[in-house]
């Protein structure tokens, strides 16, 4: 399952705080993406799951990131 949680428009901190929140009702290898408009969320999701047992890829597409967590 990858569920996709659209940022677009949204601030610091409110797309990790909703990354977080759906890490936590995920299954290992199951994997949430985060879309977001806003370069300093790569930094802050980095930064939030630092200490997660989970994978991120992120994706630069014009301007939109796209930062698959995939729960280990």
């Amino acid at each position: 399952m990858n569920n996709k949680i659209d940022c677009i428009g949204l601030f610091c901190p409110i797309p990790v705080i909703k990354a977080k929140i759906a890490f936590k009702n995920i299954n290992s290898y199951e994997s949430i993406t985060v879309v977001t408009d806003h370069s300093c969320t790569q930094q802050g999701i980095f930064e939030a799951f630092k200490n997660y047992n989970c994978k991120i890829e992120v994706e630069d597409d014009a301007g939109i990131w796209y930062i698959k967590i995939t729960k280990l």
